[in-house]
């Protein structure tokens, strides 16, 4: 199941202006600008649209875009699962995305994640846990893990620095502590924003980030601290999001990322979420719809050097 997808919500809208980047909307779809360097031309940003609902004139993209001096809009991971059977509805939109756009080089979003039917009572939610995800639930709330949902300028502040040494640790990019802070901010503001933290005798050990949007619980961002794991604070952390999505009023959990390769380095964190008895979904291949094709295949052929040698730099820093 896929609905409207928080980042084209008009409530990231407004986060986004308030980081600079200001979203250009047509008809039920936006974009964000973001400059090519050197040059007076910018890459149209188009994250998770759910074409099935959001309707839009490719023609008024088109000359907006132009406008915007955009040369391309990347549909990012569209909110559209990819099917596994013979979806009229899907197949329709696959043979038109086909036909105007062409497939992007490189997604920025997960092209797979683990969605997690919440709409079941919290007795039938933890019979299908995996048995020893069960087992660790219980035990860190045995330990005396505490859960705390805080949205203070103290708990953004231990967020920020667990987040920071969790992408040291695993080898990624965090964003700045003025993104967790602003984004907090305003989707709080709206009621769609929370955090959730684990503490043990007062010592914070991980921190989830929860979004909520219509039916939908999102889990973007994450982290926690390599000491004390045998007291299994992420387990219990996770088993309070979900009770936390059901006090909302959600149906679903979005889990925001997963790998579909058990060989890959993510699989352990996949592995993770499948253990609450989600569902590893894919979703349709990002297009580029593009505006300037004069500019767009070298751009795209610069672009990927940029992150061959960004993911060598990530490595090194393992």
């Amino acid at each position: 199941m896929t609905d409207i997808h928080i980042v084209q919500s008009p409530e990231w809208g407004e986060f986004k202006a308030q980081m600079g980047t200001s979203p250009v909307r047509v008809g039920d779809i936006q974009f964000t600008k973001h400059p090519i360097p050197f040059t007076p031309f910018y890459i149209g940003y188009a994250p998770k649209v759910n074409f099935l609902i959001q309707k839009f004139s490719w023609t008024e993209l088109k000359a907006v875009a132009k406008a915007e001096k955009c040369i391309l809009i990347r549909f990012d991971v569209p909110n559209v699962l990819k099917p596994t059977y013979e979806n009229q509805h899907v197949q329709k939109l696959l043979i038109d995305l086909r036909k105007r756009c062409k497939k992007s080089p490189k997604s920025t979003f997960p092209k797979h994640t683990v969605m997690m039917d919440i709409s079941k009572t919290e007795d039938e939610l933890i019979s299908q846990m995996d048995q020893k995800t069960r087992y660790n639930v219980r035990l860190g709330a045995r330990q005396g893990i505490e859960v705390r949902l805080e949205n203070n300028e103290e708990a953004i502040n231990i967020f920020s620095n667990l987040m920071n040494e969790t992408a040291k640790r695993q080898g990624f990019l965090a964003h700045s502590k003025r993104y967790y802070e602003k984004v907090l901010e305003v989707l709080s503001s709206h009621n769609m924003a929370n955090l959730l933290i684990a503490y043990h005798e007062n010592k914070p050990l991980a921190a989830w980030m929860l979004f909520n949007y219509k039916n939908t619980l999102y889990y973007p961002y994450g982290a926690s601290t390599a000491d004390n794991r045998n007291l299994k604070a992420s387990n219990l952390l996770a088993w309070e999001a979900i009770k936390y999505g059901k006090r909302l009023g959600c149906t679903q959990f979005d889990m925001w990322g997963a790998k579909d390769d058990k060989s890959s380095d993510g699989w352990g964190f996949t592995k993770f979420k499948l253990s609450y008895g989600g569902e590893l979904v894919e979703f349709i291949d990002s297009y580029d719809f593009i505006i300037n094709p004069l500019i767009y295949y070298p751009f795209n052929l610069a672009y990927g050097g940029f992150w061959k040698i960004l993911k060598g730099i990530l490595r090194l820093r393992r």
